[in-house]
């Protein structure tokens, strides 16, 4: 049980791990695609397969050698929820940053204005994921140690 277990932590740890230096090479560049976000979401995907497998895995009777191996096979979810929140976040810390109200205020400023506030905001929550699938990758690795 412990190969599927190390087997799952791997495509956990190689999709987040693309998706998260993909995704952190275009925030840099800033360069925002929709397939980084394809890529994230294979992540946070994994992840819950992740989680769910060792949900499986224990009521299997698996007893891995480290008990922080739970810790690392669930974590992951969590971390991508928060970030989710975050992301959620990153449209009004833009706008608060440029002093203005909601979105409707946005649409009343000059199109290229528009365009700048619309990038910064992708731009926030591209960063926010990514960040989130590097962590999730170093956990998803540690689960394999911990196994």
């Amino acid at each position: 049980m412990s190969e599927i277990a190390q087997g799952l932590a791997l495509l956990v740890a190689v999709v987040n791990g693309v998706a998260g230096l993909v995704s952190a090479w275009l925030w840099y560049r800033v360069e925002p695609r929709p397939w980084a976000w394809w890529l994230l979401r294979a992540g946070q995907a994994a992840a819950v397969a992740q989680a769910a497998g060792a949900g499986i895995l224990a009521l299997a009777g698996f007893d891995p050698d480290q008990g922080l191996y739970w810790l690392y096979a669930l974590l992951p979810v969590a971390v991508g929820f928060v970030a989710e929140q975050l992301r959620l976040a990153s449209a009004d810390t833009v706008l608060a940053a440029r002093d203005l109200e909601d979105a409707q205020a946005v649409g009343r400023l000059p199109a290229e204005e528009q365009r700048s506030v619309v990038l910064a905001i992708v731009r926030r929550e591209l960063g926010v994921m990514a960040a989130a699938a590097l962590v999730i990758t170093f956990l998803a690795l540690r689960a394999i140690v911990e196994v």
